[in-house]
């Protein structure tokens, strides 16, 4: 600890306190990781350090601010979980989520996998990175140095500083930065005609799993120069104890033609890719909704309940950063009865094929289609005021918030449009 502290002695102010920094994890051209422990709460993390000086020197600095940003965007059991980020006046400190297994590359090393573990490194790959994709974020260096293990074998991307948001578009809406590994590069990359973000990555993921099942890489040739002909032309044989399955899987993968190669969507269609979905993909919440629900009555409200339910009166946005459309509840009043509304939110779930658990106070519906986050879950708890006035509060308990927020848009306000309750002095409602 003596050399950390002396190493750090001009930043001490910035830990001092707070994080308390061990052993050296592992270090890069331009930032250490080191081993870390938060003092309050007693937890390990991984402290990257980032010398400001040769970051500037070599104008890496909106690349350091863009993994800020996309770090603190893209929240998913899958991804690297970014706690706190300090500064002295010499360094920049990532506090982040400390991940105790290793690369995936580790494993690689070993030997290949065998299909069924490939295959759950590669779900929850995929995963994560269409969760990045549907918040306008691309990677543009996945590889398997840059998949970190946790203790439970769950996989964990890290590393965004080639990120790019969807901003960085051109007015082809395409983009144009040279950037990953050699290896790993899709062939409209290293073109550089413009590329597709979510296709590139795609690429990658496909060279990730060749390589997973391989042992070995699916582009190889000592001159660079032929074995991006190779990477172009999509010249790779699979070897035979590749599963058919896993074949045509890969094969579509490394389509060399960006516009025919598979999406996300269609590879998460695949009967290969449903197959044996790991338990960590199931979420508490799926698995609650199996519980059923306990019936009771409809809770009654008093004053206090009522002025906290209230939009006038509700001071949540006085302690929430997020935007209105990133809401995770609303909430909306009216005077029919409960079993009124609850056929009508019975409704919604069977035109969007929602499953529905109900009780006479509350109304659980869950997407039958897993999302970005597993299956969307949603609550729908009624509360009496009086005896023909109800509020009823909708709330968001499992999958993906911007999946939930479409939801809400698309189809459940317009179809309660009708039971809901207006204030004389209001024009439009709560919801």
């Amino acid at each position: 600890m003596e050399k950390i502290n002396q190493m750090e002695s001009n930043s001490s102010n910035v830990l001092k306190g707070k994080y308390e920094l061990g052993r050296l994890l592992g270090h890069g051209s331009f930032a250490k990781v080191y081993h870390a422990r938060n003092l309050q709460s007693g937890k390990s993390l991984a402290m990257k350090v980032v010398g400001k000086e040769k970051v500037i020197k070599v104008g890496m600095m909106d690349q350091i601010k863009r993994e800020i940003s996309v770090m603190k965007m893209v929240k998913h059991p899958n991804i690297v979980e970014l706690h706190e980020v300090m500064a002295s006046k010499s360094k920049i400190y990532f506090a982040m989520e400390f991940v105790r297994g290793g690369e995936l590359f580790s494993k690689i090393a070993k030997g290949r996998l065998r299909e069924d573990a490939a295959r759950a490194y590669f779900q929850q790959l995929i995963s994560a990175v269409d969760f990045c994709h549907s918040r306008g974020v691309y990677h543009r260096d996945l590889k398997p140095e840059n998949l970190l293990l946790d203790d439970e074998g769950n996989l964990k991307i890290t590393d965004f500083g080639l990120s790019a948001f969807a901003e960085h578009l051109k007015q082809d809406g395409l983009l144009h930065t040279t950037c990953g590994t050699p290896a790993y590069v899709a062939p409209e990359v290293i073109g550089k005609k413009g590329y597709d973000g979510a296709k590139a990555d795609l690429w990658s993921c496909g060279v990730i799993l060749y390589v997973l099942l391989a042992g070995f890489l699916p582009f190889q040739d000592e001159n660079i120069v032929a074995m991006y002909k190779k990477i172009y032309r999509g010249d790779f044989k699979c070897p035979p104890w590749f599963s058919p399955e896993s074949r045509r899987i890969i094969t579509k993968l490394l389509d060399p033609n960006p516009n025919t190669r598979i999406t996300i969507s269609k590879l998460m269609e695949t009967s290969w890719f449903k197959k044996y979905l790991p338990k960590s993909i199931r979420t508490e919440e799926e698995r609650e909704f199996d519980g059923g629900l306990k019936s009771k009555e409809p809770e009654s409200l008093n004053a206090f309940h009522i002025i906290s339910l209230s939009q006038g009166f509700d001071l949540s946005p006085l302690f929430e950063e997020k935007k209105r459309e990133e809401r995770e509840e609303l909430r909306f009043a009216t005077t029919k009865s409960a079993s009124s509304v609850i056929s009508k939110l019975e409704e919604v779930a069977k035109a969007v094929k929602f499953n529905v658990k109900k009780s006479e106070s509350c109304v659980r519906l869950q997407g039958q289609e897993r999302g970005r986050k597993g299956k969307l879950g949603i609550s729908a708890d009624i509360f009496a005021v009086t005896s023909s006035f109800l509020v009823v509060e909708v709330k968001k308990e499992g999958g993906d918030t911007l999946e939930y927020n479409q939801f809400c848009i698309k189809e459940l306000r317009p179809a309660l449009k009708d039971i809901l309750w207006t204030s004389p002095t209001e024009s439009t409602t709560t919801v």
